[in-house]
């Protein structure tokens, strides 16, 4: 499933790097108040693949929102792909378990068994090929 994952050198470069490519989506997102009320109700959430995902039915709006931060979410990790010598792949599941560690208590993310949880004070359960 995640053959791109093995080599696990590649990761922790990319992990550095994800993180300061995804920064600038979630602030930006962060100051539209749809995005802060899906996200804190729980209707929206974090997923290992590095993109937003519905935790239950969205509304229309919603749903329109989602796709329009995934759509730009998958731009910027096609750029800085590119700028690393890594795949889209890659770059998105490592800006996805870099996501998932910036959630905060209350807000959803989807566990590598697929199941969505509740960020809790402790850490995520992330996927172990996370770096």
């Amino acid at each position: 499933m995640f053959e791109y994952m093995k080599n696990n050198k590649a990761l922790t470069i990319l992990g550095g790097l994800a993180l300061t490519a995804v920064v600038a989506t979630p602030v930006m997102a962060q100051r539209d108040p749809a995005y802060e009320a899906a996200r804190s109700s729980g209707a929206i959430g974090e997923k290992p693949d590095g993109y937003l995902g519905y935790v239950s039915s969205p509304s229309a709006s919603t749903k329109a929102l989602v796709e329009d931060l995934n759509i730009k979410r998958k731009a910027a990790y096609t750029r800085k792909a590119q700028a690393t010598n890594s795949t889209v792949e890659q770059f998105a599941f490592t800006s996805g378990c870099n996501l998932i560690m910036r959630t905060t208590p209350g807000e959803k993310y989807q566990a590598p068994d697929g199941s969505w949880q509740t960020r809790s004070s402790a850490a995520p359960t992330r996927d172990s090929r996370c770096p």
